[in-house]
């Protein structure tokens, strides 16, 4: 294996702009073309090489067959009508009040996050819950908010929760029942606490009242489809998990099972579904996986690893320390390559089951900060501009600097008193 040699400044600078290119946008400019852009500008400045960049995006073909499965899922439902009957049923239970139709989808968000991934949450649960709030006649925006924020918040609750799970803990993952005794109730904290800041922070914009709405129009034969394919990805994808597989194979299978199952219940042409989906995702990914190597073999994670080398005693100051610089790191580029640091900063220190549960919770926490924390946030900020939404890196920000400094604070409490 070769690796590079540049400066690690200019890795910043390069994988800071395509970061700030996808957020931004400038000029329409889209995210994928950015991400590229900064993946060919490291490649040209000979920052890595193209066997190295090759073998990067590689290592994200479980990622790709995941987001493809989520996609094809979401574009179902969406088609079918699951997304509108969804809306229909949750205005019918919110009965006329925002601030309950705001608890329900924050319930919702927990359970898609928990069984499904944040991911999910993001590409999945976004365009339904823009429904829910455009059928009530309530600004979507709050509602959306959910989205994002709970997509991280619940995101350690099993290991399925975030994919970035699987790559902190790697083969050493834990029993699910020590998962539960060591996250269980530091997720509930972060959970809660997630809650009370956005309620109190959006409490103006869900005053008043919204559109009552009775009828839940039924769900068609197709539609029941999809939600059982949904249902039965969810499934799968706990089993996967259970026996260490990855999880990318089982959630495409299951997408395409129900995508033909579809197609067989409607006798429709098979196409128009796939066109609906947001195949640039995949490149804009596959870039992210290049400028990730590429931070790594320039050195440029450097100076945290050295920040974040645990001392011999692993104390709880230590602990909960590491994950807060973990969890400001996430924001710097992504939750992703931080979480790859995090895995060989546990293995080449040989740290104890406490640092890396506290570095897992502020990988996981971290990008609640930001636009820029996580892939999941992107892909959400990716579904809104799809509806015609616009949310600003400042206002995002604005709620992140309460979210999340609260999150993880009450988390690791929890976390640090259980072990």
């Amino acid at each position: 294996m070769t690796h590079a040699i540049g400066s690690p400044d200019l890795v910043w600078l390069i994988a800071g702009g395509a970061i700030l290119g996808i957020v931004l946008r400038p000029w329409r400019i889209p995210e994928a073309l950015w991400a590229s852009l900064g993946a060919g500008a490291a490649l040209a400045l000979s920052l890595i090489s193209w066997r190295e960049a090759l073998a990067a995006v590689r290592e994200g073909t479980d990622v790709y067959l995941f987001l493809t499965g989520m996609m094809l899922l979401a574009e179902l439902a969406r088609r079918e009508g699951l997304f509108a009957w969804t809306a229909a049923l949750a205005t019918r239970i919110a009965r006329g009040s925002p601030r309950r139709l705001f608890a329900l989808v924050y319930a919702v968000g927990i359970v898609v996050t928990t069984l499904l991934s944040n991911d999910a949450t993001a590409v999945v649960l976004t365009p339904a819950v823009y429904a829910a709030a455009k059928d009530a006649g309530a600004p979507p925006l709050p509602y959306l908010l959910i989205c994002a924020f709970i997509a991280n918040a619940a995101s350690f609750v099993l290991p399925i929760s975030n994919p970035a799970n699987l790559v902190v803990y790697g083969a050493a993952m834990p029993p699910l029942g020590a998962w539960l005794a060591r996250f269980a109730v530091p997720s509930v904290a972060a959970i809660a606490a997630t809650y009370a800041v956005l309620r109190v922070a959006l409490r103006a914009q869900l005053a008043g009242s919204i559109v009552i709405d009775p009828v839940v129009p039924p769900l068609g034969a197709a539609g029941r489809v999809a939600a059982g394919g949904i249902g039965a990805t969810a499934a799968l994808l706990a089993l996967s998990s259970g026996l260490g597989h990855p999880l990318g194979p089982p959630t495409l299978l299951c997408a395409a099972a129900t995508w033909l199952a579809i197609l067989v219940v409607r006798r429709a042409p098979p196409w128009g579904a796939l066109r609906r989906i947001s195949w640039s995702v995949l490149p804009l990914v596959a870039a992210l996986f290049v400028l990730v190597r590429t931070v790594e073999l320039t050195g440029a994670l450097a100076p945290l690893v050295r920040h974040l080398a645990p001392p011999a005693a692993d104390r709880p100051a230590h602990a909960a320390a590491a994950a807060s610089i973990v969890g400001v790191a996430t924001n710097l580029l992504n939750n992703l390559p931080v979480g790859l640091l995090a895995t060989n900063l546990i293995t080449a220190a040989h740290a104890s089951a406490r640092t890396a549960g506290a570095l897992l919770i502020g990988v996981d926490l971290g990008p609640n900060l930001s636009v820029t924390g996580s892939l999941a946030t992107i892909l959400w900020l990716i579904a809104l501009r799809r509806e015609g939404v616009e949310v600003s890196a400042g206002r995002f920000l604005r709620l992140g600097v309460l979210a999340m400094p609260l999150a993880l604070a009450a988390a690791l409490a929890c976390f640090l008193a259980v072990t």
